[in-house]
């Protein structure tokens, strides 16, 4: 059993992220919508090396982050090139954004592993929960709805994260955010039973952590980080499979789309509190090991530009068992 600590005070890694003002100009968001929707998307990439290259001398933190995560995964102190091809790969993946709200899927190759894994528990008509990272994009999930019909992914996301761009992305294609379930409203939870009852996929992105949540203590890239339980306990809760998911940017147009089988709880229906949270505990050290193979496989595609690894603050309690969703 691995140990549980209860999230506190926002002095820990959910400070981190979630009190880090949102970066970005409008007017240069602007600028690059129009460019990239009215002259295509050549012209728009143009400007994605000058963004790249702003994040790179005038974010200091964000810099650190990179250079800290970058050491761990490559294995020796990035150079420049490294760090501003960071930038650049996030850059290029929120660009996309663009077209895949507005489903211009022609423009991408993308390559697709495990489809038969999401297909063949998408055909049992009891939903699923995809559960990925800020690593890569998972917006590239929207190509998928041309092959596979019956695909349709409710994401439940902190809504004031990340306001400007999803403004921009809403401003391109009002429909692309109706699928969107906010986090912290009185009937979160039910709206995403009603999307799992109607055999839809609730997308959750669980590297990140927020107050008062349950952490879990687990080895990535060689060092201990910390992970929230609270997406994999509403999973246990619910009953219902969980995939990981994971679409890689390979460079140019091209993405690779990952599926892996993560955990199954419609199994769990019947045992005790202590089965499932170890099912739980299971579930997110897995996970762990998925996002460890996805970032030495494609490094440049994280895109948590904090201090991941932060440690717990010491005056976080700590507790036996983690809190209950139920």
């Amino acid at each position: 059993m691995i140990s549980r600590v209860a999230m506190g005070a926002p002095q820990t890694g959910e400070a981190a992220w979630a009190h880090t003002p949102e970066r970005g100009n409008k007017l240069m968001l602007r600028m690059m919508t129009w460019i990239s929707l009215r002259l295509g998307r050549s012209a728009g990439r143009a400007l994605l090396h000058l963004i790249a290259g702003y994040f790179l001398l005038f974010a200091p933190r964000s810099r650190h982050a990179s250079g800290s995560y970058l050491k761990r995964v490559l294995g020796r102190p990035p150079r420049l090139l490294d760090l501003y091809r960071h930038f650049f790969t996030f850059a290029s993946t929120i660009h996309d954004r663009m077209y895949l709200v507005n489903h211009r899927f022609e423009l991408f190759d993308v390559e697709v592993h495990g489809e038969e894994t999401l297909r063949h528990l998408l055909a049992s008509g009891n939903g699923l929960f995809l559960i990925g990272a800020h690593l890569g994009s998972f917006e590239v999930l929207r190509a998928l709805g041309r092959k596979i019909a019956n695909l349709h992914v409710a994401m439940v996301m902190h809504e004031g994260n990340a306001k400007k761009i999803n403004a921009m992305l809403a401003a391109i294609n009002p429909l692309a955010m109706q699928d969107i379930i906010g986090l912290g409203h009185v009937d979160s939870m039910l709206k995403v039973s009603e999307c799992l009852d109607d055999g839809g996929a609730v997308g959750m992105l669980a590297d990140r952590t927020s107050a008062n949540d349950t952490l879990y203590p687990v080895q990535i890239l060689g060092a201990k980080a910390n992970l929230p339980g609270g997406p994999f306990r509403m999973a246990a809760v619910l009953r219902r499979p969980v995939v990981f998911m994971t679409g890689l940017y390979l460079g140019g147009n091209r993405y690779a789309i990952h599926f892996d089988p993560l955990a199954d709880f419609s199994t769990i229906a019947r045992v005790g509190r202590a089965e499932r949270d170890a099912a739980v505990e299971a579930a997110i050290t897995r996970y762990a090991a998925l996002l460890d193979q996805y970032c030495r496989k494609a490094p440049y595609n994280w895109f948590n530009f904090f201090d991941f690894w932060q440690p717990v603050s010491a005056a976080a309690p700590s507790h036996s068992a983690a809190s209950s969703t139920s």
